[in-house]
């Protein structure tokens, strides 16, 4: 039996893809597997993406494991945040005038500085190595999410991405999102998802290990075994397992959806989907969480709750920016297994509705297919009242445009008195019920949204504490309806709606 090692620390995420259903153990801070060191039992190690460097969860124990398994010519192979871990300088300070550095193990001889990538990709392969050998000149498909993505030094690189975007901006080019070490034993990339896509990299892995035809079966079975246990757990070493599956079928067609839409931007719709979504998990429903627009980091700590797969139909296409029509997403969804589908917004509702291109707005993608809305608004920038003005203009004008929303949740709320005057008024001026009013949650300085440096696993354990406690989710999971695509509303309806 071959043993291939995935990472299972705070801030991994060993279920954002499969890496092709190869790992059959995990290993943990100690750097045990089996209570035996894990150079000795183990073939091979892939380390996830996540907020490995960020959540610091790294201990002596475990860098050593991974340097011996270096030195023995074991493979290693860091994806992501897995692949800074394996450099030798992080610098984490995007939002920061000054850099941030965190060192990494030096293994690989690169040095990461802030770029924000979230493209579907094509990554050509330069070299052979243990991943890409007898492949060079050919092309592997995946996508890339990470906030720190520009890489520079002296390994030898095997990756080279096409982009479309980066920091916001159109930037079509090739950079560098693979290196390996002088011995190829140790790989890193940014390109999520390669292993799961391509199965010529898979099988490369096999011959390198000398993997048997029985070895290969053996891993597979191990695997699904393994990933029932780590799917059994709601985040990493929280011991909050899941309840057995609420559902009482197999879901038929098409899940129920929900969309939890905003006034503006900042006003808390991943925290409050994140939490959510961690809550839904616990009580064992199985959910699918989307994101509008191409930002899919805003959704990685949802499923780091959640250990559901990123998918290629998890960034719902607007104004050509983003992976997947909804239309067609809708499709794909028919053949998955949700008990619900959360879809987080973008910026406001409304952002983006007044452009001629369509569909350009959340609003729009929430009226082509009768998707209900929550409406979220923070309190902490204009104050309550602003915000509960804030909230009847956006449902006013949602209804006007044929949107329904559901309940509205009031975010970062200071005073218990002010919050329910104004939860009065916005309920008799929509006949909306306020069904969430959340105070502001303290968190470290940083860490506290995906945009910038963030602890997966303090970010999200705050999110699902809340939620539990401030909401009712059996309640808000009935909200959520089987969606229909009926079409993208035209330009001039839109105008309708603001005259």
């Amino acid at each position: 039996m071959k043993n291939i090692g995935l990472l299972y620390v705070k801030g991994s995420l060993p279920i954002f893809e499969n890496f092709g259903n190869l790992p059959t153990h995990i290993l943990k801070e100690n750097g045990l597997v089996n209570g035996k060191k894990a150079h000795k039992f183990l073939d091979g190690l892939i380390i996830p993406g996540g907020s490995i460097i960020e959540s610091q969860s790294i201990g002596n124990e475990l860098k050593n494991e991974i340097r011996m398994m270096e030195k023995d010519g074991k493979f290693i192979l860091g994806m992501c945040s897995g692949f800074q871990l394996l450099s030798n300088k992080i610098d984490i300070g995007r939002r920061s005038p000054c850099p941030i550095e965190r060192d990494g193990l030096g293994i690989l001889d690169v040095s990461f500085k802030p770029m924000i990538g979230t493209d579907r990709v094509e990554a050509e392969i330069l070299q052979n190595s243990f991943l890409t050998q007898g492949m060079v000149g050919g092309k592997v498909t995946g996508f890339h999410c990470h906030t720190y993505g520009l890489i520079e030094g002296n390994a030898e690189p095997i990756f080279l991405s096409s982009v479309r975007r980066t920091d916001y901006q159109n930037n079509p080019r090739k950079i560098l999102s693979g290196v390996k070490n002088d011995e190829g034993n140790v790989i890193g990339t940014m390109v999520h998802g390669c292993l799961d896509e391509n199965t010529a990299l898979v099988e490369n892995i096999f011959r390198f290990i000398d993997a048997s035809r029985e070895d290969v079966l053996n891993i597979k079975a191990k695997n699904k075994e393994l990933l029932t246990k780590i799917k059994s757990e709601v985040g990493i070493d929280t011991n909050i397992f899941v309840k057995s599956n609420k559902s009482t079928s197999k879901v038929q067609g098409l899940p129920k959806t929900l969309l939890v839409a905003s006034t503006g931007s900042d006003s808390g719709k991943t925290f409050l989907t994140t939490g959510i979504v961690g809550v839904l998990r616990k009580k064992g429903y199985k959910v699918g969480v989307l994101k509008v627009g191409p930002d899919i980091r805003d959704i990685v700590p949802s499923l780091y709750l959640n250990k559901e797969n990123m998918e290629k139909f998890s960034s719902i296409k607007i104004g050509g920016l983003g992976w997947m029509d909804l239309e067609r997403i809708l499709q794909e969804l028919r053949r998955q297994n949700y008990d619900m589908i959360l879809i987080e917004g973008v910026m406001s509702a409304f952002t983006g509705a007044l452009n001629e291109k369509t569909p350009f707005s959340t609003v729009e993608i929430a009226k082509s297919a009768g998707i209900p809305v929550i409406l979220v608004s923070s309190c902490s920038k204009g104050g309550i009242e602003t915000a509960a003005v804030d909230i009847v203009g956006h449902i006013e004008v949602m209804k006007k445009l044929g949107v329904q929303t559901e309940g509205v949740i009031l975010n970062r709320v200071y005073n218990e008195s002010i919050s329910k005057i104004a939860s009065s008024f916005i309920t008799r001026r929509t006949n909306v019920a306020v069904i969430g009013s959340f105070p502001k949650i303290k968190m470290t300085d940083r860490g506290n949204t995906p945009e910038v440096e963030i602890r997966l696993e303090e970010f999200c354990m705050h999110a699902m504490n809340t939620v539990e406690k401030y909401l009712n989710v059996d309640k808000l999971f009935k909200m959520a309806k089987i969606p229909k695509f009926n079409g993208y509303m035209s330009y001039k309806d839109i105008l309708k709606g603001f005259s």
